[in-house]
């Protein structure tokens, strides 16, 4: 009898963590670093904890990291550079895109000028259906013309501001769309499935814009 009661035991004991694990709700966080000044790689603190020991290289893109749902305080580091804080709110089976870079402070009186940490965050609105782009600029440069062939050769052009987003329907099936960013042509978007493929301009250390994509099932919108 003693060996089924601990049995029983033991087996509630390992049950107990799975079921309130599976009860645990939340969203994801998804970091793209654009964080061109300072030097080493960029920290990604939530809540005070470090996500990564090694840290982001510049351009990296993570895949959705999980977060219980509820308030998470946003730190972003990198040496050189004054870090950026931000809070975000973490919803059920949604993702925060943050996308941190670095930019210029004036000099004051009180202080010379250095270089900060900004943290522009996006949210997922409506799903999507078909295939769409969606541009999003971390550039200095205000307004940045983007455009995109399509499979019949046909080039459609959209106007990005600066830290804003601009959509438009990608009519690619397959293979790699090419697209034009401030008249330069830059690496093509590879086509899979249905979906909303990003494309992120930021600007490198010199200031020459780069850009970087990744893939999303909805529509994005500046937080």
């Amino acid at each position: 009898m003693k060996t089924i009661s601990k049995g029983i035991f033991i087996l509630a004991l390992t049950v107990t963590p799975i079921i309130a694990q599976s009860k645990k709700t939340g969203g994801f966080i998804r970091l793209v670093n654009a964080v061109a000044m300072g030097t080493g790689q960029v920290t990604l603190l939530i809540d005070g904890e470090n996500v990564r020991a090694k840290g982001y290289k510049f351009g990296d893109v993570t895949g959705g990291i999980f977060q219980p749902s509820g308030p998470r305080k946003i730190s972003i580091k990198r040496e050189g550079v004054e870090e950026g804080v931000t809070t975000v709110n973490i919803d059920k089976d949604q993702t925060v895109t943050l996308i941190p870079f670095s930019e210029k402070v004036p000099a004051t009186d009180a202080k010379p000028a250095f270089y900060k940490i900004m943290i522009l965050r996006l949210r997922q609105t409506s799903p999507e259906s078909g295939r769409t782009v969606t541009f999003v600029s971390v550039s200095g440069i205000p307004e940045i013309k983007a455009d995109v062939q399509s499979e019949d050769g046909k080039w459609a052009s959209v106007t990005v501001k600066r830290l804003g987003v601009a959509n438009m329907p990608l009519n690619y099936s397959q293979g790699y769309a090419p697209v034009k960013v401030a008249g330069t042509a830059v690496t093509p978007i590879p086509i899979g499935g249905d979906g909303n493929y990003v494309m992120v301009l930021y600007d490198d250390a010199e200031g020459k814009i780069q850009s970087l994509y990744f893939r999303d099932f909805k529509f994005l919108s500046a937080d």
